[in-house]
C-alpha cells in the first residue's frame, strides 16, 4: 500500500472476496459490490486504485503449469555478494522465471522457471549458472506436492489458507485431509490439449480489465458467448488444468512484509503424513517435497507469508510442535527481483 494511501475496510472485504471467488459472471463487479453492500462504479474504483498500486496484481485464471505440459522447478544459486544483483537481473529476462528472491542461508539466490514442453529444463539452468557466474547450482523439482492455496485474511491480518489445491483435485479444510491419506501419484501427468483449449487458456491468463462486462472482448475474440467462455472454465477445473479464477495480491503492498521459506529435515518414512499435516495451516500457502543433496538436507519447502518475522516464527514453532519435525530453518527474502505469473503458449517471447 503507497503511503498516501490506507486500505478502509470495504477495500478488505472486496480483497478478500476476489483472492477466493471472483464470479464468473456477465457483470462480475456489480456481483462484487452486490456482495459487499456497495455499488459497481465504487467496488470498479477501487479495484482500479488497489491495482495501480501494485496490492493486486492481476486478475484471471491461474492455470496448474505442470497439466499444461510445462516444466518446472525450483532453483537455489549461489554467487558472491557482490555479483548477486547482476546475475539476478540477469536470470529475469527469461520469460519462464516468475519469483525470483534473495534469501539469507547457504544458497542466496532462489527462483521457480517454466519451460515449454519442447525446451530442458536442466539445460537451461545450467546455462543460465554458468553464464552468471554461479559458485553452486541446485534444481529442486517438487517430488510431492502438498498443497497451494495462497489466500490472506486482509481484515484480520493473518494467513487464510484454509481451501487449496492439493494433488488429488480436492479442496481441503482444517482435518479433512486426514480422510485422504495418500497422495495421487499422477497429480503432474500432462493434460492432453487442442489447439482450441490453447486459444482459452492464452484468452483466460489475460488481466481481467475493470469495465461493466469486461469477458464480453474475451468472449468475442473466441467467437462464442460469455456463457460458453464460462462453461469451458467450469470444465477446465474438473480436468484440473485450471485452478480457478481470482485475483493474486502482491503480498507486501497487502500488508504481508515478512516472506520466510521455511525448509524442514523430513524423514522419508514420515514425508506424506508430515507433509500433509504441514499443509493444515492456514499459514502455509505452498507446501512441497524436494530432493536433497550433499549440502542441502532439506526435504519439505513451506511458504509462510506473515505481517512481521515473529509471527513466521511463531507459526514455525506451531509446526515444529504438530509434526515433531524441529529440524528445520526459515530463510527470509531479502530482496525480491521478480514476481509475477508465467504466460503460457507464447512461443515469441521464449524464443527473443
Amino acid at each position: 500500500m503507497t503511503a498516501t494511501t490506507q486500505p478502509d475496510l470495504l477495500d478488505r472485504e472486496i480483497l478478500n472476496l476476489i483472492q477466493s471467488d471472483f464470479p464468473l459472471d456477465p457483470a462480475p463487479y456489480k456481483r462484487i459490490a452486490e456482495t459487499v453492500d456497495s455499488t459497481e462504479s465504487e467496488v470498479m474504483r477501487r479495484i482500479e486504485r488497489l491495482k495501480k498500486e501494485n496490492v493486486i496484481r492481476q486478475v484471471s485464471a491461474i492455470f496448474d503449469t505442470r497439466r499444461l505440459g510445462y516444466k518446472t522447478t525450483l532453483v537455489a544459486f549461489k554467487y558472491p555478494d557482490d555479483i548477486l544483483d547482476e546475475a539476478a537481473q540477469r536470470i529475469n529476462k527469461h520469460p519462464g522465471v516468475s519469483h525470483n528472491y534473495a534469501r539469507n542461508g547457504h544458497f542466496n539466490l532462489w527462483f521457480t522457471i517454466a519451460v515449454p514442453p519442447y525446451e530442458d529444463i536442466d539445460s537451461v539452468v545450467n546455462e543460465m549458472a554458468e553464464e552468471t557466474g554461479a559458485i553452486a547450482a541446485r534444481i529442486m523439482p517438487t517430488i510431492r506436492f502438498f498443497k497451494i492455496g495462497v489466500n490472506f485474511d486482509m481484515i484480520k491480518q493473518e494467513g487464510a489458507a484454509y481451501e487449496y489445491f492439493s494433488p488429488d483435485g480436492y479442496g481441503r479444510t482444517g482435518s479433512a485431509v486426514e480422510k485422504k491419506p495418500e497422495l495421487n501419484e499422477n497429480w503432474n501427468r500432462t493434460e492432453d490439449l487442442s489447439k482450441r483449449d490453447i486459444e482459452f487458456i492464452r484468452e483466460l491468463q489475460e488481466d481481467l480489465p475493470v469495465t461493466p462486462y469486461p469477458f464480453d472482448d474475451m468472449a468475442q475474440k473466441l467467437g462464442i458467448s460469455v456463457g460458453e467462455l464460462f462453461e469451458w472454465a467450469k470444465i477446465a477445473v474438473d480436468r484440473q488444468i485450471m485452478r480457478r479464477y481470482s485475483a493474486v495480491l502482491y503480498h507486501r503492498k497487502a500488508g504481508f512484509h515478512a516472506n520466510a521459506m521455511a525448509v524442514w529435515h523430513v524423514p522419508e518414512e514420515k514425508a506424506v503424513e508430515v507433509g500433509l499435516k504441514m499443509a493444515e495451516s492456514p499459514w502455509v500457502s505452498h507446501c512441497y517435497q524436494r530432493p536433497t543433496f550433499p549440502d542441502w538436507k532439506y526435504t519439505h519447502f513451506t511458504m509462510i507469508h506473515a505481517t512481521n518475522q515473529q509471527t513466521c516464527e511463531e507459526v514455525a514453532t506451531e509446526i515444529a510442535n504438530y509434526t515433531g519435525i524441529d529440524d528445520y530453518l526459515l530463510l527470509y527474502s531479502t530482496r525480491e527481483y521478480k514476481k509475477t505469473r508465467v504466460r503460457y503458449f507464447v512461443e515469441e517471447e521464449y524464443a527473443g
